[in-house]
């Protein structure tokens, strides 16, 4: 059997690293295929190294655009490359806009897709990831999922129940892996900071950013965390520029608890979590991730894919007001924590169900 792994931007790279070293275990072969949505090569190489994957054996290089421009260039680029390969299975994960191509590409050339992360659904069909995980998960031929919500999700999609394998949370694996290593890298020290007493935030979505209106509201949420302790914040190019283009950044950057940086490695970015005293946070990944280190999270949206964050770990979903910020800052400060389990299957073996699912089912 040969698998083609699919990634796309840095978020895809914690969730292929551990499936792709399962399949390396299970002597299956496989191709790491970088399509080049998000690309800096530095942060690329340092992830990589990080994580242990290896060099992409084929990069695309579509670069930005707008979404149905990349969806363009990545279909029409990975067509070019399946035209010379002969693969048994693509396998993508994630939500993002290589996800999407790539599984059309291959499911019209008759491949097997497998999504990781599939069944993941917050409601919300402005978002543009989430027409992207609705369209992958429809032609999908094997849907892993990291929650039970996920499969209801499917089934109620009309999904038949058995291309549907509720596998636990690939992410997971690596944050597992890599945690130990995480501790060491001094970088809460390195930038001046207490354990237990900052906060980590990360805001990028173009719901919080992209019009005046919004960023306005996403600074005066970072106004009210600065002023309850001190505040690293890793900033997206994005983020940074709008928040530039509005002329607000200043109202940030000239405030003394703010520790504005650039993207951080994997590793650099995990230690600051898990000795955080919150994660103030847009990202689906970070929720997960804060919920298995046990730091609390307060997710700056309206909704979330991803409940099992909420129900069993550590995730507050507080809107978009910063006002519901103020007060979920109050409850952590009163002591209202709550007991937090690891989700099902959140066990650092989701990898290694995935590429036994795909050993018995898709072989032949």
């Amino acid at each position: 059997m040969h698998i083609t792994f699919v990634v796309g931007a840095r978020p895809n790279f914690m969730k292929v690293a551990p499936i792709l070293k399962a399949a390396k275990q299970a002597r299956i072969e496989s191709l790491l295929l970088h399509t080049g949505q998000h690309y800096d090569q530095k942060m690329s190489t340092l992830f990589f190294n990080q994580l242990g994957l290896p060099r992409p054996d084929i990069y695309l290089g579509v670069g930005s655009g707008t979404h149905a421009v990349q969806t363009a260039k990545v279909m029409t680029a990975f067509d070019e490359v399946l035209e010379g390969l002969s693969t048994d299975v693509v396998l993508v994960v994630g939500d993002v806009n290589s996800t999407l191509a790539c599984a059309l590409v291959a499911v019209k050339r008759n491949i097997l897709v497998a999504h990781v992360e599939a069944g993941l659904r917050s409601g919300d069909r402005t978002m543009p990831e989430e027409i992207n995980r609705i369209v992958t998960d429809q032609i999908s031929d094997f849907l892993f999922t990291t929650e039970r919500t996920a499969d209801e999700n499917l089934v109620k999609e009309g999904i038949p129940k058995e291309r549907v394998f509720f596998v636990g949370n690939v992410m997971i694996d690596t944050l597992l892996e890599h945690r130990e290593s995480a501790s060491k890298t001094g970088m809460v020290e390195a930038l001046g900071l207490t354990k237990g007493d900052y906060a980590v935030c990360t805001l990028h979505r173009p719901s919080n950013v992209d019009t005046r209106e919004s960023a306005e509201n996403t600074v005066r949420a970072l106004e009210i965390l600065l002023a309850q302790m001190p505040v690293i914040l890793p900033i997206h190019p994005r983020t940074n520029a709008k928040l530039t283009e509005f002329g607000l950044i200043e109202r940030i950057t000239e405030n003394p608890n703010l520790k504005m940086v650039e993207p951080l490695g994997y590793l650099e970015f995990m230690c600051l979590m898990d000795n955080a005293k919150v994660v103030f946070t847009d990202s689906g990944g970070i929720q997960e991730e804060t919920t298995v280190l046990g730091t609390p999270c307060l997710t700056f949206r309206e909704n979330t894919e991803r409940p099992i964050t909420i129900t069993e770990g550590t995730n507050q979903l507080i809107g978009l007001d910063p006002n519901r910020l103020q007060e979920a800052l109050d409850r952590l400060s009163g002591g209202a924590h709550k007991e937090v389990k690891a989700p099902e299957y959140w066990d650092g073996r989701a990898s290694e169900r995935i590429v036994d699912v795909l050993l018995h089912h898709a072989r032949g």
